[in-house]
């Protein structure tokens, strides 16, 4: 019986690991900016790799304008969050946003800390604990390393959602009725960063009549600092194709340093789409550099309408057509924000809001109205 890999042995090894996958990742060829055809079609080449691999890096999409000003909205966001889990004001004695919130929105772990891996949470997803190294001294107690529902914070977020090239590519890949699955920010601060143990993000579909690679949906990442191997996802290329993996097995066999993983390398600006049924995760971030990202998830309509599931605390859902047009206000939302700020670019046309008639415009009543949007999130 092969003698099984100790957390304090993956850790070791960790540095070396990192080396490879910076080559590794130079070689997969599945970056580039994105293109269309002449008939408005995402780019065949595109497509074939995003199929292929995973997980795409579309290059210098968020220009350095719209890069500053989204940090800056994000920096407001995470200064504005509670000093800790229980508390009502931020670091400054403000009230703390989502202070009064009946649904959490920030997770919190301890510095460099799994505070997913072996648990219950979405599912059990998170099958196995990721090593966890020590933190320097002094540091809180928790940090937060996930923030949902970003959009009713951020208006610079919000009008990154509605960037209308990457709506063209959702529109592509999930097609003209595409939904929303929910939008995060993953704050992974040097030698505080938590871990996120590996995983698929797919729960519901993996014996489904009709399944295919793409059943589970997308994130789009958007990279406001890059991204290094370091402190960033790293995935199995071609693991979507697989079906549901039993990583319990396989990290009992390999380690946590899967083999044949590579990291997710980019640059600010750059936004990755990746896969949601690929086999994925992130170490702890004991690098000297930051990573901080805008996650933004789409599903098929045809995926989600209907369909019976459970939230990620395990609590029964039924996603049905009401509950899906409420979550998809936040493109037509997101598109109106975009529209005030940059009014030379030709907006996205969601075609579901188009056939219908529906008008959105972002003011002070539609700020009230995504109040809490996060009950909505679509998970599958």
């Amino acid at each position: 019986m092969a003698t099984q890999i100790s957390p304090m042995d993956d850790e070791a090894r960790l540095p070396a690991y990192v080396a490879a996958g910076e080559r590794a990742a130079a070689s997969l060829n599945n970056r580039g900016p994105i293109r269309f055809t002449v008939d408005r079609r995402l780019h065949p080449d595109i497509v074939a790799t995003y199929h292929e691999v995973g997980l795409y890096i579309f290059e210098q999409v968020i220009g350095p304008e719209e890069l500053t000003e989204l940090r800056a909205g994000i920096k407001d966001l995470i200064e504005r969050l509670p000093v800790h889990r229980d508390a009502k004001t931020d670091a400054r004695g403000r009230p703390a946003h989502g202070a009064d919130f009946e649904t959490p929105f920030v997770l919190w772990s301890k510095p460099l800390g799994d505070p997913l891996g072996g648990t219950s949470f979405a599912g059990g997803r998170h099958a196995v604990k990721m090593f966890e190294p020590t933190p320097a001294p002094g540091l809180p107690a928790e940090v937060p390393f996930s923030l949902v529902g970003p959009l009713q914070f951020s208006d610079a977020a919000l009008r990154t959602y509605g960037h209308p090239e990457l709506l063209r590519v959702a529109a592509a890949i999930n097609g003209e009725d595409f939904v929303p699955f929910n939008e995060a920010v993953i704050v992974k601060m040097p030698g505080q960063g938590a871990s996120f143990a590996w995983h698929q993000d797919g729960m519901t579909h993996w014996d489904h009549p009709s399944w295919d690679p793409l059943i589970h949906g997308f994130n789009f990442m958007v990279q406001l600092y890059g991204s290094t191997a370091a402190n960033g996802l790293w995935f199995v290329p071609g693991s979507h194709r697989d079906g549901k993996a039993d990583l319990k097995k396989i990290i009992s066999r390999s380690g946590q340093l899967l083999p044949g993983a590579v990291p997710l390398v980019s640059k600010p600006g750059d936004v990755a789409i990746s896969n949601r049924q690929l086999v994925h995760g992130s170490f702890p971030n004991t690098s000297n550099e930051p990573r901080i990202t805008l996650n933004m998830g789409f599903h098929r309509r045809s995926a989600v309408e209907n369909v019976e599931t459970r939230s990620m605390y395990g609590e029964p859902q039924v996603y049905d057509r009401r509950w899906v047009d409420e979550r998809a206000a936040l493109i037509g939302y997101g598109i109106s924000a975009r529209r005030l700020w940059f009014p030379e670019e030709t907006p996205f046309v969601y075609r579901p809001h188009d056939v219908a008639g529906l008008p959105f415009e972002w003011n002070d009543d539609a700020r009230s109205a995504i109040r809490e949007y996060h009950r909505f999130d679509i998970l599958i």
